[in-house]
């Protein structure tokens, strides 16, 4: 989908606030009410928006501990990749994974309580996910950038 100025704009406001009125949307952006409705539909339709939601607390909900978790598998076949993916999306603590080139197969993020609260993560989901032969855990002692927001520019058009 080829985006103009007024659509970056849009775009630009939502990441900014997304929960912003679509009259005050409107305003923002220079268009009418239902232009601007109609903008947001076929944003959301061509899949550019893939949705809205509310920004959690990990420390505030009593997860103080960020892992980054590499993980090798027995493989790379479809199948073993698979299988791998399926399970490592039941696992509640896991808020994001990759599938990556390079020397490990996957990086994971992970909210943890504590230590403690890791390792029985470890022990009950990541050790027991099929087909892995290697787990590499860091422990992120401050966080200095978490965006959700990407900067949006008029030569993206």
């Amino acid at each position: 989908m080829s985006l103009d100025r007024i659509d970056i704009a849009i775009l630009d406001s939502l990441q900014k606030d997304g929960r912003i009125p679509n009259a005050a949307l409107a305003e923002k952006v220079g268009l009418s009410q239902s232009a601007c409705s109609r903008r947001l539909d076929n944003l959301e339709k061509s899949g550019v928006i893939r949705g809205y939601h509310a920004r959690l607390s990990n420390a505030a909900l009593g997860h103080q501990l960020t892992a980054i978790v590499h993980i090798s598998l027995s493989g790379q076949f479809e199948k073993t990749l698979s299988d791998f993916e399926a399970a490592i999306k039941r696992c509640p603590n896991i808020l994001s994974c990759h599938l990556m080139s390079g020397e490990y197969d996957y990086i994971l993020r992970i909210a943890a309580r504590d230590l403690a609260d890791y390792e029985r993560i470890h022990k009950e989901w990541l050790s027991a996910m099929p087909h892995v032969t290697k787990i590499n855990s860091s422990f992120a002692l401050r966080e200095i950038i978490d965006r959700t927001a990407m900067g949006m520019k008029p030569e993206m058009a």
